[in-house]
């Protein structure tokens, strides 16, 4: 079903905030005031880090029309409302519809998202098809169902998309899960290799994006708590204990914990990749390579020797030891 309803509403404060406060007014009011201020900081920060994405990836162009794939957790929550702030914002017109795919998982709130996307006034369509049942009979008891679940639920919304005439199919992968994913193939598939923030299907058709490559999933936390979206928990994949990913997730998270910013510059050496530093034969002609005698602009120069300058200060003379 397609709804075209009611303009988003205004955005409100979690009930939390709301409850009386046992601090005296004042401590109450300056302490709002440091989350409004803090929320309003990181609002900006990730609309900032989805605009530097959508731009410097071309995810999306003029006349485009956005399939947002909305899962129920707080990273396609997070999307679908940080894409519909930077819409308004953008220079030029694109429209959005939301999707979901039912895949009749057990105790599954059908109703939580429609409501939803009703009272936010987005288009929006639901789409239903039993994959639980299929993972459920194909997968043995104890084993992970995330590849299986995964090729289901893609193949059916690029049908999806056809049929709604989507241009570009967003997803809410953020940064964390590029990091874990390139982890995952080294650790596991002996491959340097990631989530692309775009890339074109495997069939040819179909453009997929992914808008919060540069945000981190502390953000969306926070911002899923104070936008106090309805989160949908998976009782599928995300019910089981021990996957490869959670560990991977759990080695990252701690490793942020120890030395903060790590993850910052894992994620930026990912963008800045050196072939000739590397051993993969089919990107750099390693067989070819030949001493021209000639120095490289970028070629390292970390244990170089510094030539002295050859005018000193005054009065101090320069004496060559080499």
């Amino acid at each position: 079903m397609t709804a075209i309803l009611h303009p988003p509403e205004a955005p409100t404060w979690p009930a939390a905030l709301d409850a009386p406060d046992p601090l005296p007014a004042e401590q109450a009011g300056a302490r709002r005031l440091v989350i409004e201020r803090e929320t309003h900081k990181l609002e900006k920060r990730l609309c900032r880090q989805m605009g530097e994405a959508i731009v410097q990836f071309n995810m999306i162009e003029e006349g485009d029309k956005v399939m947002v794939c909305l899962s129920g957790g707080k990273d396609s929550y997070g999307l679908l409302d940080i894409l519909l702030k930077m819409k308004t914002r953008a220079p030029i017109h694109f429209d959005i519809v939301a999707v979901n795919l039912d895949q009749k998982q057990p105790g599954f709130p059908a109703h939580v998202l429609p409501d939803y996307l009703t009272q936010l006034g987005v288009p929006f369509h639901i789409e239903n098809q039993d994959t639980y049942s299929i993972v459920k009979d194909k997968i043995p008891e104890g084993k992970t169902m995330c590849s299986l679940c995964s090729r289901l639920r893609r193949g059916i919304l690029y049908r999806v998309a056809d049929e709604l005439g989507a241009t570009k199919i967003a997803l809410g992968h953020h940064r964390d899960d590029i990091l874990q994913t390139f982890f995952l193939n080294m650790f596991f598939g002996g491959k340097l290799k990631s989530m692309p923030p775009k890339l074109v299907s495997d069939d040819g058709r179909h453009m997929v994006i992914r808008p919060l490559a540069f945000v981190a999933e502390r953000d969306l936390e926070r911002w899923a708590v104070h936008r106090a979206f309805p989160i949908i928990p998976c009782t599928l994949c995300g019910s089981q204990d021990g996957l490869q990913r959670q560990q991977v997730g759990a080695m990252l998270r701690d490793w942020e914990k120890k030395h903060p910013g790590r993850l910052d510059n894992m994620f930026n050496a990912l963008q800045h990749t050196v072939p000739s530093h590397l051993l993969d034969a089919s990107l750099f002609d390693f067989q070819g390579l030949k001493a021209t005698g000639v120095p490289h602009p970028d070629g390292d120069t970390a244990f170089d020797v510094t030539p002295l300058p050859s005018v000193g200060l005054p009065g101090v003379q320069v004496v060559s030891l080499g």
